[in-house]
């Protein structure tokens, strides 16, 4: 028997921009010929891939292109990528939410999926009710949901609201409910999206561990999408990496995660072009004075270094600070710094931040950038706009290892007192 949980051959999906149909009827039965002749659609060899900074000159995007893999039994599999790489839709496809454009997908075992807060949910019916209802769509029988039951209603810690009608749940009872039932109802393949953000710390770490449980206890599959990365390291064992609609690489997850801050890293410079709420990014910038001249392929860590954001905007803004959030490969953030919120004039302005040096340690950092305006509305919000490593080309002292932690900022301060034996 085989031990393959999914197999993906060829897989692409394709969305139309703009009005559906191809704009003529000429066209249109061009596309209906080809379908009934058994061949590829004309208008889809036009398509792009699914660059969203760039402007289309086709109708056709590829959300996903060629995408093969196969996943085991029993793996615990995390998707990463950048927003709009296509980790959502691969999802819908295998949770078969909606079809592929073309290739197929193969595998053994029921599915749940949780990929939207309330996903397969009737607002009008309870939560007791939907329990069953979920239970149901998975093919289990009744007596085998009601003796779970239980077990779902004190994980999700909704016995009081058990009987009311979902529609009147918080977003956070949702999430929490449609967790349970997806975790504890017996299917064979557990797919989870980003939703599980919606809750609150302690139920993040309750649902994380029961992952773990349902993957390395249970045998069964697990795909998560998310984009901390603490929590894909701890749970998975392989990753898939996607990137513009395309699969990068896949393998072991401490490669995969390595890989993914490795293509969003910038050797200094970065085009980035992000337009929102009529404020617009259009470069940044980082830099350092090098040591008599020599350059270093990484960052120093004994040199200043400048962040230099040029911004543009044709409005006036009573007031803006743009804040910079430093985290580690993993998600988590080691410091933030914002600039002073002043007024913000038409026109361009630039931004320098300069870290001091002796502040990072030999590490790759990720940038997340937010400008926010007098309301504290984040007209800006980007996450890993640019990543950068830092290293230590002369090292000091005899100590040639890697330092432990997330920062090593130098303290120089430290002070030595010397009693003899004689006098003590």
């Amino acid at each position: 028997m085989s031990n393959i949980a999914i197999k993906v051959e060829n897989l692409s999906k394709a969305y139309q921009l703009g009005q559906i149909g191809t704009g003529t009827i000429s066209r249109d039965l061009e596309r209906w010929f080809a379908r009934v002749r058994g061949k590829e659609d004309p208008f889809l060899k036009i398509g792009e891939t699914n660059e969203q900074h760039t402007k289309s000159t086709s109708d056709i995007v590829w959300s996903l292109r060629d995408i093969n893999f196969e996943i085991e039994q029993g793996d615990a599999v995390g998707i990463i990528g950048r927003n709009g790489a296509g980790k959502s839709t691969l999802l819908k496809i295998l949770s078969k939410i909606t079809a592929p454009t073309t290739g197929k997908i193969s595998g053994h075992g029921r599915i749940a999926s949780l990929l939207e807060v309330g996903t397969g949910f009737h607002p009008e019916l309870s939560g007791r009710e939907n329990i069953f209802l979920n239970g149901a769509i998975l093919g289990m029988r009744k007596k085998e949901i009601k003796r779970k039951l239980d077990e779902i209603v004190d994980f999700a810690g909704i016995a009081r609201y058990l009987d009311t009608p979902v529609k009147r749940y918080s977003s956070g009872m949702y999430v929490r409910l449609a967790f349970a039932v997806a975790a504890h109802l017996e299917s064979e393949i557990l797919i989870v999206d980003e939703v599980l953000a919606v809750g609150d710390a302690e139920f993040q770490k309750k649902c994380l561990g029961k992952m773990g449980e349902v993957s390395k206890g249970e045998g069964r599959t697990v795909l998560f999408v998310s984009h901390n990365m603490l929590a894909v390291n701890s749970l998975c064992n392989t990753g898939i990496l996607l990137k513009n609609g395309t699969l990068q690489q896949k393998g072991d997850i401490a490669d995969i995660i390595t890989q993914y801050v490795t293509d969003v890293k910038s050797a200094t410079y970065k085009d980035v072009k992000v337009e929102q709420n009529n404020f617009t990014i259009d470069t940044i910038h980082i830099h350092q004075d090098t040591i008599q001249g020599e350059e270093n392929e990484n960052l120093e860590i004994t040199l200043d270094t400048t962040i230099c954001i040029k911004t543009h905007s044709h409005l006036d803004f009573e007031r803006i600070n743009v804040n910079l959030f430093f985290k580690t490969t993993e998600g988590i953030v080691v410091f933030a710094t914002c600039s002073a919120a002043e007024p913000y004039y038409k026109g361009q302005n630039t931004y320098n931040c300069v870290i001091p040096a002796n502040i990072f340690n030999d590490n790759v950092y990720t940038i997340d950038l937010m400008v926010v305006d007098h309301n504290s509305n984040a007209l800006v919000e980007i996450s890993e706009l640019i990543s950068i490593e830092f290293t230590e080309a002369k090292r000091q002292g005899s100590w040639m290892g890697k330092f432990p932690g997330l920062m090593r900022p130098a303290f120089f301060d430290w002070e030595k007192t010397h009693v003899s034996y004689d006098n003590i």
